[in-house]
């Protein structure tokens, strides 16, 4: 009797891979470990590793007032930040009505999506290498968008900057928020951390 063919088994992944389809490491998180962390622990005297900030998530924001009369626009909005983001966003909704702008509490007002980890530091790099460049009479950002507690919030009035929304389909441009959390404890060390990584400050 012939013995039974052995079933070959699936190779695992190693724990450390990334979890969102890229086979190449985020290279921005690359030059924070390597180049960046030891620039801020020497600039700042921080002894001790677990002080040295780091960019712990991003958040990106569409607000869309058309939305409660239009929901159309609400749905290709959700379809471009997802195409931006890589990662379904949220759709946000009035926390309260407010009758000067026939707005009920509940209405769809705008999306909401949070990147961490892989995600967060692909989309960094797109943003820095690809998508403000394209913004024309470009200069860089302003140093002074911080919120005191080492988070940085970047305005963007028309998101066909980035390449992965199709400009062919889209309803016309929309404007977002970009906020970038670090675990800094002031805007200073904020301020150094996102300028090592390549976004571009001006200072006014």
């Amino acid at each position: 009797m012939s013995e039974k063919p052995e079933k070959k088994k699936k190779k695992e992944a190693p724990a450390d891979a990334p979890r969102t389809g890229h086979r190449v490491p985020p290279r921005l998180r690359q030059r924070y470990l390597d180049d960046v962390r030891g620039k801020l622990a020497g600039e700042f005297g921080l002894e001790n590793p677990m002080q040295i900030p780091r960019v712990d998530k991003v958040v990106l924001n569409m607000g869309l007032g058309e939305a409660s009369r239009n929901i159309k626009i609400l749905e290709n909005a959700v379809v471009e930040l997802a195409a931006i983001a890589g990662q379904q966003p949220v759709v946000t909704r009035a926390k309260k009505s407010i009758a000067a702008f026939k707005l009920r509490e509940g209405m769809p007002i705008g999306c909401r999506v949070t990147l961490r980890r892989e995600r967060m530091w692909y989309f960094l790099d797109r943003l820095i290498s690809v998508a403000l460049p394209r913004v024309r009479d470009f200069r860089g950002i302003p140093n002074k968008s911080f919120d005191g507690r080492g988070s940085y919030t970047l305005g963007i009035r028309d998101h066909l900057i980035f390449p992965e929304v199709d400009q062919t389909k889209t309803d016309g441009s929309k404007g977002m928020n970009i906020t970038i959390v670090t675990t800094a404890p002031n805007d200073e060390q904020a301020s150094f951390l996102l300028s090592e990584l390549g976004l571009p400050m001006i200072r006014r």
